[in-house]
């Protein structure tokens, strides 16, 4: 392996990534024919077959995935250690790439990212809106965006906002001639607007706590969704019950297009916290923005 072509290697990690020619032939700016000949001349020079492909698919063999398991964590400290060194001496600049979902975003992410970009104009931002626990070292972010700072035990947190409640909402126009729930039980007898969470595949539970007593609701109706704001617009057309943070809420129950139900069991959660891989060195491009988020507020 000491003889190998560094490239060769590369290509050969980002193919098995992704399971797809083209698209890694794209991301390393190469032919996909240059690209597959990269790869056949790394099996000959190893005397293994790395990959089994077809015209459908690519997967790997199991000298493949051993060789892809190894090269991963390499590349990965790598490319850290390159990032830092190129910074040194240097004002922020590069891309800061940050995964998180829709509200996280517009909330909290945007509104603090702006003054910064403004002030740092070499400092690029690439937000990606996700409501699964990311890898982010695997998928390739810098950081990523979830409830609380609880994270894997080789990542760091960092709070970005405060604790925020979750909401019941309909429009009054849903509840005509209605009976409003009075417990979270009575939700099963009402249309409910379900989320899907792309981790699980499964639709998310509504959490509820009062008084100590924490329970969670599985709710039917006729809308699924993938997104906050699309719930929050079904809602508001009198299609369903949605289940969301009150922040995004607050607006529509001031000026009545928007009823809550079961406030007394809305629940209490964590604010939003980033987190990042504690074993890659900080780049100053993504020093400058946690230093950004970082919520100075009461926790």
């Amino acid at each position: 392996m000491k003889n190998e072509n560094l490239n060769d290697l590369r290509a050969f990690q980002i193919v098995a990534r992704e399971k797809n020619f083209t698209r890694a032939a794209a991301q390393l700016g190469m032919s996909r024919s240059g690209l597959s000949h990269s790869i056949t001349a790394l099996e000959a020079r190893l005397g293994v077959r790395l990959l089994t492909r077809t015209t459908r698919s690519v997967s790997l063999t199991e000298a493949g995935l051993r060789l892809y398991e190894t090269l991963q964590p390499l590349l990965s400290e790598l490319d850290s250690t390159l990032d830092t060194l190129r910074a040194q001496g240097e004002k922020p600049a590069g891309t800061v790439r940050i995964t998180a979902h829709d509200h996280a975003i517009l909330s909290v992410l945007w509104p603090r990212l702006q003054p910064l970009m403004k002030r740092c104009p070499d400092i690029r931002v690439e937000l990606s809106v996700d409501y699964a626990l990311t890898d982010i070292v695997a998928q390739h972010f810098d950081a990523g965006v979830r409830v609380g700072s609880s994270v894997d035990n080789d990542m760091i947190a960092v709070r970005i906002g405060p604790d925020f409640h979750m909401a019941v909402v309909c429009s009054p126009e849903y509840m005509m001639n209605k009976n409003v729930p009075v417990t979270p039980a009575d939700l099963k007898e009402h249309d409910c607007i379900n989320l899907r969470l792309p981790t699980y595949g499964g639709l998310y539970a509504w959490d509820f706590e009062k008084g100590g007593k924490k329970l969670s609701v599985r709710v039917q109706g006729q809308l699924v969704f993938n997104n906050s704001y699309l719930m929050m617009q079904a809602a508001l057309r009198g299609l369903g019950c949605a289940y969301i943070p009150l922040e995004m809420a607050q607006a529509y129950i001031a000026t009545g297009e928007l009823f809550p139900i079961l406030e007394e069991w809305w629940p209490h959660l964590p604010g939003y916290h980033l987190y990042y891989a504690s074993r890659r060195q900080t780049t100053p491009a993504l020093a400058e923005v946690i230093a950004a988020l970082r919520y100075e507020g009461k926790e």
